[in-house]
């Protein structure tokens, strides 16, 4: 095929060794040197930038590589090119494996763009809310190849005021901050008036979770070294150790395998949930709680240091990949008190972080049955906590409760009955199966437990009456829908029989539930009389 342009025929061939090849350099024309297209070119990048065609140490090391990330609105022009082009020119595929990721879009699901003024610029989160929070949330959101919604907000750059982003204002040039009526540019200003104003940034407020659990981590490891004046290395026998001691680190072991796990798999957005649980609840919320009274004691203190560097030394480690400015921070701060901080007594042999061993989990100190006590006790106590929200209950303030269960229950529940009283100020008067209530109290029943409070000195009688007839009704609501179904012939025949089976136990629970709310409204009504 041939093409004629400002006097000039270009022809293409075919074939580089066909006859017509020769045929047209012996008539004049010249081979152009450059004539490799943008995707043509980059599917070259895996050996070209190694220096093929030459054989270099490099193309010998690097190549075949492991992994290519990449979205998949690409595969076939660039990932499928990379391959053909690897056997091609080299003989081998240019690498293992390829992790699909998922699209951010906004929150009307269009794709993000510069055009469309709906984009996230990475310089205004990191302004906002630090490189780590921007690290982590988008890890967060790394959930496989599902694509992902970011609601986008505009910041006002005279008040800070937060304006959510919509299809109108974000076509705008200029935009009026409804707060403080002042103007302002938006990310993508074009005219010499609009850039004559200050910009506004355009952000997520996705990250705010983020910026707020390295906040928590931060003071953690605060509170942490504070705590390990006169630290020194000791040899534990974890058999032999507290309770809430032998948890964490089960915790901890089950964690750090689970999150290898979730690593090696590129579930990247699991495992960053199961550190952020780790972290937050159980190792800054409950564990680090229970161990100050222990600090205290000099008898208890140097054990629970040990545990506290070890798990804080293995925390950082684990998230180190998603968070690394702040980790390597705190590293830095922890290797003050000494190269020795894990229970294996091993000196860290590296200044930094980023340069440590990632953690292995010690699979000898997981305990399911410790995990499951521990399990109940946060189900329980997140009960008494709902409870002291719905009946505004200061938390300085001291209560009483029951907690009515089976006797499985009642035996995970009793060696945790002390830390009701350090985390939530409450104390445990009774526990077992079928307990009588207090005159007054409220009640919260979750996952087969019931637990009361008294609330004789605290209670606004009139507000529990209203909340529990509207209780009432709603399982009235569900118990009348569970019985219709399991009365329906059609249903009972052809579901599976444990699904049969789980409509009525959960039918049965329902019914004990109702029976528990009229017996409490009966005492509230005898008390209001």
């Amino acid at each position: 095929a041939s093409i004629e342009s400002d006097r000039i025929v270009h022809a293409c061939v075919r074939d580089e060794a066909d006859a017509m090849s020769q045929q047209l350099e012996s008539a004049g024309y010249k081979r152009q040197d450059d004539v490799l297209d943008t995707w043509f070119s980059s599917a070259l990048w895996p050996h070209s930038t190694l220096g093929w065609p030459d054989k270099t140490p490099e193309l010998d090391y690097f190549y075949p590589t492991s992994t290519l990330i990449t979205s998949r609105d690409i595969i076939t022009l660039w990932v499928a090119r990379m391959v053909l082009m690897g056997l091609n020119n080299v003989g081998k595929i240019p690498f293992k494996e390829v992790y699909i990721h998922p699209k951010i879009l906004d929150g009307y699901g269009e794709t993000m763009s510069k055009s469309k003024g709906n984009g996230v610029d990475p310089i205004d989160v990191i302004d906002k809310f630090g490189p780590d929070a921007l690290r982590f949330g988008l890890t967060w959101l790394a959930t496989e190849t599902q694509d992902v919604r970011m609601p986008v907000q505009f910041e006002c750059p005279h008040c800070e005021a937060p304006i959510n982003q919509t299809k109108q204002n974000r076509e705008l040039h200029t935009i009026e901050c409804p707060k403080c009526k002042k103007q302002f540019s938006t990310q993508w200003a074009k005219s010499a008036e609009d850039k004559a104003l200050p910009k506004g940034a355009v952000i997520s407020e996705r990250f705010e979770v983020a910026r707020n659990f390295c906040n928590k981590l931060w003071n953690a490891s605060r509170f942490v070294m504070m705590n390990l004046t006169g630290y020194k290395p000791v040899k534990l026998d974890v058999k032999s150790l507290p309770l809430e001691d032998r948890w964490i680190l089960s915790r901890l072991a089950t964690t750090t395998k689970n999150v290898t796990e979730a690593i090696d798999k590129y579930q990247h957005a699991d495992a960053a949930r199961m550190i952020y649980d780790f972290a937050w609840d159980e190792f800054c919320s409950y564990y680090v709680e229970m161990a100050k009274p222990r600090l205290q004691d000099a008898a208890s203190r140097p054990a629970t240091q040990q545990v506290l560097i070890h798990t804080l030394d293995q925390l950082l480690r684990l998230l180190h990949p998603m968070t690394p400015f702040i980790t390597e921070a705190i590293w830095q701060e922890l290797a003050r008190f000494g190269d020795v901080r894990t229970l294996a007594g091993d000196a860290e042999s590296q200044k930094w972080l980023i340069r440590s061993a990632w953690p292995e989990a010690n699979t000898a100190h997981i305990d399911e049955v410790i995990e499951q006590q521990f399990a109940r006790f946060v189900t329980a106590l997140g009960a008494l906590r709902e409870i002291r929200s719905r009946q505004n209950l200061p938390p300085k303030e001291e209560i009483t409760f029951t907690i009515s269960c089976d006797a499985a229950t009642q035996m995970l529940l009793e060696p945790m009955v002390p830390f009701f009283k350090a985390l939530a100020g409450a104390t445990c008067t009774r526990l077992g199966e079928k307990l009588a209530l207090p005159e007054m109290s409220a009640q919260v029943s979750v996952d087969g437990m019931e637990v009361s409070v008294d609330l004789g000195k605290f209670i606004d009688i009139p507000a529990e009456i209203a909340r529990n007839e509207k209780l009432q009704a709603n399982l009235v609501k569900q118990i009348a829908g569970k019985e219709s179904k399991l009365s329906n012939s059609t249903f009972v025949d052809r579901a599976p029989a444990e699904v049969v089976a789980k409509e009525r136990e959960s039918l049965e629970e329902l019914r004990q539930q109702l029976v528990n709310v009229t017996q409490a409204l009966e005492r509230l009504k005898a008390s209001n009389a």
